[in-house]
């Protein structure tokens, strides 16, 4: 009998591995998509928006999307698992693309803003494979499992941006025509790589049961982990966004805010391979204060000077910052709730994410066309300053009341 209970929990680890394998390639896949977008989004739409102001509204858009998508996905996971959902949220990512090609070549504003939406989708799907990989990992890989995904970001920097680089007059004079072509066939080859993740369906009991979402959302670290995760990535998407149209207006080009684009998401995602370790030792409380931090030296260089190193630093310094705030959350998370109430715990994490990312975006464009791009930089630090006080809070009460 000891000998099968062994080989069960060597068989569940193999397949926790395996599958965070699939997703992390299918976040570099995804990931991919996402640089371009970064990169190419807030361009498309200087040259198709009415007023200059609209010029990020496509990246909104696209996180609008994300929101609105987040919860109804999370549920339609729990019925018919997360390799089907995951794999037609990426068939819709694919439809998004080449609705946005149609946009691109038709010079159609409203359009594009549809593609983006449907992108939106896809990047709903995306944001939970990171919890996928955790769903089967013991608690002690869990954290690994989690940074194991976000590694494929690393590939997804360089691909996403060599591929902007490669294909954005492939089909002049139609800028950025061929960057979305490509993307339509990343989000197909994704669906593709998707088919043999093995993540079991929930059962109906586990599907029915559990404690109130109101109770498991009140929790003080389930309040922490979510603020540091929103903020942290509200704050990364205010200044990403906001990037590539304040360095064009600084006389950069398109290769410039590529490149800074790609070091900026290595940035975000290479110190998975180790950050999922800081959280082991260290606490995830301890490791999302200090990617808030790093975000306080991203809005520092940003506000010292416009020549191509402040923005390549501030962007790294951003990625750097995101990687240890997000994951600290994301971490964090993962201890508030029971596996039958992992979909609706997630999914109101995640939908409360993307709210603040579409409202982050919404933001630079705004910022950038009302007051410059130093606005944008002093937005940073009252989020950094709210998510401080929170953890700092979190950790206080924690040792006044230990977790038992």
């Amino acid at each position: 009998r000891l000998m099968t209970v062994d080989a069960a929990e060597h068989y569940d680890n193999a397949k926790a591995k395996r599958n965070a394998v699939i997703l992390a390639l299918a976040q570099a896949l995804f990931g991919a998509i996402g640089t371009a977008m970064a990169v190419t989004a807030g361009l498309i739409g200087s040259q198709l928006a009415p007023t200059v102001s609209l010029a990020t509204m496509p990246v909104s858009v696209m996180i609008i999307g994300t929101a609105v998508s987040t919860f109804p996905i999370s549920l339609m996971m729990r019925r018919i698992g997360r390799r089907a959902g995951f794999i037609a949220c990426a068939l819709v990512g694919f439809v998004g693309a080449l609705i946005g090609l149609a946009a691109i070549i038709l010079q159609f504003f409203s359009l594009f803003l549809a593609g983006c939406a449907l992108i939106g989708v896809y990047q709903a799907s995306a944001s939970y494979y990171r919890f996928a990989a955790a769903d089967l990992a013991s608690p002690a890989f869990r954290p690994k499992a989690i940074s194991w995904v976000l590694t494929g970001g690393i590939l997804a920097a360089v691909a996403g941006s060599a591929m902007v680089m490669k294909t954005v007059d492939l089909f002049a004079p139609i800028t950025f025509a061929g960057s979305w072509a490509a993307m339509a066939v990343i989000s197909l080859v994704a669906a593709l790589l998707l088919i043999p993740l093995d993540i079991p369906t929930a059962t109906e009991a586990h599907a029915t049961t559990g404690r109130p979402l109101a109770e498991i959302a009140t929790q003080p670290r389930y309040i922490v982990a979510a603020l540091s995760a929103m903020l942290s990535y509200g704050i990364m998407v205010l200044v990403m966004t906001a990037t590539p149209v304040a360095m064009l207006g600084c006389g950069f080009t398109v290769n410039d805010s590529a490149w800074v684009i790609q070091w900026h998401a290595i940035a975000m995602f290479l110190p998975s391979f180790f950050t999922g370790h800081l959280i082991v030792r260290f606490g995830a409380e301890k490791i999302a204060a200090g990617g808030m931090l790093l975000l306080v030296g991203a809005a520092i260089s940003g506000l010292m000077g416009i020549h191509f190193e402040n923005f390549a630093v501030g962007l790294i310094l951003l990625g750097l910052g995101w990687n240890f705030g997000f994951l600290g959350g994301t971490t964090l998370l993962t201890t508030t709730y029971e596996p039958a109430e992992k979909n609706k715990a997630q999914g109101l994490n995640d939908l409360m994410v993307f709210c603040t990312n579409a409202l982050a975006s919404l933001a630079a464009g705004m910022l950038l066309a009302g007051s410059g791009w130093n606005a944008v930089n002093y937005a940073v630090f009252p989020m950094v300053a709210l998510a401080l006080v929170m953890i700092g809070w979190l950790m206080t009460h924690r040792k006044a009341t230990p977790v038992t």
